[in-house]
């Protein structure tokens, strides 16, 4: 059974922008989470990634989790 799919962001990031019309363009279910804003996922997102502060993070339970966006992402 399919799980929604976590994407990190930050406002004004066009990789998390591109990242979110992919997701929606295909139909997939996700959860966005603006790291700027929200600390608690902020903290998710750092052990996720081992500490990387690159958004966009897509986390999908049926692949390895994505730092960036076709090779780039904004730091935050």
């Amino acid at each position: 059974m399919d799980q929604t799919v976590e994407l990190y962001t930050t406002p004004g990031c066009p990789f998390c922008a591109a990242a979110r019309e992919d997701l929606d363009w295909r139909g997939i279910p996700y959860v966005e989470y603006d790291v700027e804003a929200d600390s608690q996922a902020l903290e998710r997102m750092l052990k996720l990634t081992g500490g990387s502060r690159t958004v966009p993070v897509i986390v999908d339970p049926n692949a390895p989790i994505r730092i960036g966006w076709m090779g780039s992402g904004c730091n935050i």
